[in-house]
């Protein structure tokens, strides 16, 4: 457990203190999010007494289908989020101070 822990140890960059503090953040290759693509494409080697190979892609391709799904409606709901603050931020300016109408 202490090594997997290792991986997410901070490495300081050639910079120094005015570094922001998450500059030198080491992230491997294997703790990327996945992608749907990566889901639905997985193998896996068939054993003897394995699971059922049919059985573990319909549940891989259920997975990759929620993930696309939820990565679509966390994008939508940015979207949303950027425009209702440029209409806070638009509605606001409508009483700044020393704003005559």
């Amino acid at each position: 457990m202490g090594n997997v822990l290792n991986l997410f140890r901070a490495v300081r960059k050639r910079g120094g203190p005015t570094s922001p503090p998450t500059s030198g953040w080491y992230r491997s290759e294997s703790c990327r999010p996945l992608t749907a693509g990566q889901i639905r494409d997985r193998q896996f080697r068939n054993v003897r007494r394995g699971l059922d190979p049919a059985e573990v892609h319909a549940f891989l391709h259920r997975v990759a289908g929620e993930l696309a799904a939820t990565r679509r409606e966390q994008a939508r709901t940015a979207e949303e989020n950027v425009r209702i603050k440029r209409a806070l931020r638009s509605w606001q300016s409508g009483f700044a101070p020393g704003v005559r109408r």
